[in-house]
């Protein structure tokens, strides 16, 4: 059975979080203030931790990197009422593995625990995998049905936080931050250029296709449709 710490300063969301992970066969602390939270983080023992972003005493982005510095790898799975893009780079960097925004559906809260949970408890792995394309960190190659693909520096980084993210969307202003350390210019083709050179090299001919464009919205590396016969 799996231990969830809730990070929550808020007794009503701390509450339906712990219901609904409890719910799905997992065991819940919560606690309600950031150095608490801090001091039962690292006494270890939870496999994975929901962290709020704003709390009482000390922050959640001050919080994981307290825990990060200190050595702990426990996944973090960060919850914000702050939205826009910087935030969730925030997030990212100071050590978060995932980031939600209030206010936000149970169901899919769960969905990330539980995947990130499969992550961690898959490690320690030098490879991501996505379908029939597998990336190998070590070795920095990157293979597609048996094939292998030659990848500039950026376009590998590209492709590397495009798998760590499989099935989400990621915006455009995300990729720059992330990847380029750059803030967004609305006037850059800087992404469209190096996602259109990637698909090049990992859609190849006669396979359907791993990287979607979503309009408006950003990019996504998705498992392509399965289909059965009969």
């Amino acid at each position: 059975m799996n231990r969830i710490l809730t990070i929550e300063d808020d007794a009503a969301t701390a509450s339906e979080i712990a219901l609904e992970l409890d719910a799905h066969g997992m065991t819940v602390t919560t606690c309600g203030d950031g150095p608490q939270g801090l001091a039962l983080a690292l006494q270890g023992g939870y496999d994975l931790i929901t962290l709020d972003r704003m709390l009482p005493g000390l922050d959640g982005l001050s919080l994981v990197k307290h825990l990060r510095n200190s050595g702990q790898n426990t996944p973090v799975l960060m919850i914000s009422a702050l939205s826009d893009v910087d935030e969730r780079v925030k997030g990212l960097r100071a050590g978060g593995d995932d980031y939600i925004t209030k206010p936000f559906d149970l169901a899919e809260l769960t969905a990330r625990v539980e995947v990130l949970l499969r992550r961690h408890n898959s490690l320690p792995t030098t490879q991501l995998t996505v379908s029939d394309l597998t990336v190998d960190l070590i070795t920095r190659q990157a293979i597609r049905a048996g094939q292998s693909l030659s990848l500039m520096t950026k376009e590998f980084q590209l492709l590397v936080f495009l798998m760590r993210n499989a099935g989400q969307v990621l915006p455009k202003r995300l990729l720059l931050e992330v990847v380029w350390n750059l803030h967004f210019d609305p006037s850059t083709n800087l992404i469209e250029v190096h996602i259109g050179r990637l698909r090049k090299k990992i859609d190849l001919p006669g396979m359907e296709p791993l990287i979607q464009t979503l309009r408006g919205s950003g990019y996504r590396l998705t498992r392509p449709i399965e289909h059965v016969k009969g």
